[in-house]
């Protein structure tokens, strides 16, 4: 399983940053477009909100990020209990 893409880590963090009603940084004003354009981000409510579409985006993200800190754990258990007979 490859890790996840910073791309997709980026992403997570500005969905999390709109559904927390947090301000944007600098740098997110051409994502916070894209998702707007992609339907993930309603610019319809002050502040911004997830749509339907971008709550389900965050939590898969979200799944993969934990899921990925659960492969490595494991990972990292068998290289420390050495190779097996």
């Amino acid at each position: 399983m490859d890790p996840i893409a910073l791309e997709d880590l980026a992403l997570l963090e500005v969905l999390q940053r709109v559904d927390q009603c947090l301000p944007l940084e600098s740098g997110d004003t051409r994502i916070h477009q894209r998702l707007t354009d992609s339907g993930l981000v309603t610019m319809e409510t002050d502040p911004p909100q997830l749509t339907t579409a971008g709550i389900e985006l965050c939590k898969s993200l979200q799944h993969r990020v934990a899921a990925d800190a659960q492969a490595a754990k494991i990972i990292e258990q068998r290289e420390a209990e050495g190779p097996s007979t």
